[in-house]
């Protein structure tokens, strides 16, 4: 693997590392009712799952134009933080709605 590789897989695993973490992060402002810091964490899980997709999209294109993108445990490991990170940000977002309707009571 080459250093162009890593630097495309690196940032993968960062930002979706990023994304659940805010996202979890979000989760437990709202269930104290702190509905500012949810949106603020929320905001910047949906801003690091952008930043991950851009990376994501450079090696989706680089495929597409028939250049060789190889698999390697770390390209898996790297979607798999991508996609943890986005399935935690979708499931973020619906339980702060949830705790927004549970807090207004």
């Amino acid at each position: 693997m080459d250093d162009a590789q890593m630097a495309v897989i690196m940032p993968l695993i960062m930002y979706g590392g990023e994304a659940k973490s805010s996202a979890i992060e979000a989760i437990q402002a709202a269930k104290a009712g702190d509905f500012e810091t949810a949106d603020e964490r929320i905001k910047a899980a949906g801003s690091a799952i952008v930043a991950a997709h851009h990376g994501q999209t450079d090696l989706l294109t680089k495929a597409a134009n028939g250049e060789d993108v190889p698999v390697s445990i770390y390209m898996v490991h790297a979607q798999d933080h991508l996609m943890t990170g986005i399935a935690f940000f979708d499931l973020a977002k619906e339980i702060i709605e949830l705790y927004r309707v549970i807090k207004k009571d």
